[in-house]
């Protein structure tokens, strides 16, 4: 191996980060599958469809990161917002 790899992080590598996309898409695979070997019983009707749980989870995560992107932009704060509090108060940690 040479100096470089041996001193980045094994999660950082090129090659860990394709072998764990490819193990968790294996993963997903077999738990949308096993929906055939244990059949779901649903409560709403479409809650029993194949493969609703990953494809709500998927839902459910995407809308959590776009109102966490909101969010951000709402709470965000210029660079400078403490700064310009402190100049208008007249006090200074110096």
């Amino acid at each position: 191996m040479s100096d470089d790899q041996n001193t980045e992080h094994w999660l950082v590598r090129a090659t860990t980060i394709a072998w764990l996309w490819r193990i968790s898409i294996v993963i997903l695979a077999l738990t949308v599958l096993a929906q055939f070997v244990f059949p779901m019983k649903g409560y709403f009707g479409i809650d029993g469809w194949m493969g609703f749980g990953a494809l709500y989870g998927f839902v459910a995560c995407l809308a959590m990161v776009l109102v966490a992107k909101a969010l951000g932009l709402v709470l965000k704060r210029q660079e400078n917002y403490y700064k310009d509090l402190q100049d208008k108060d007249g006090k200074s940690d110096d």
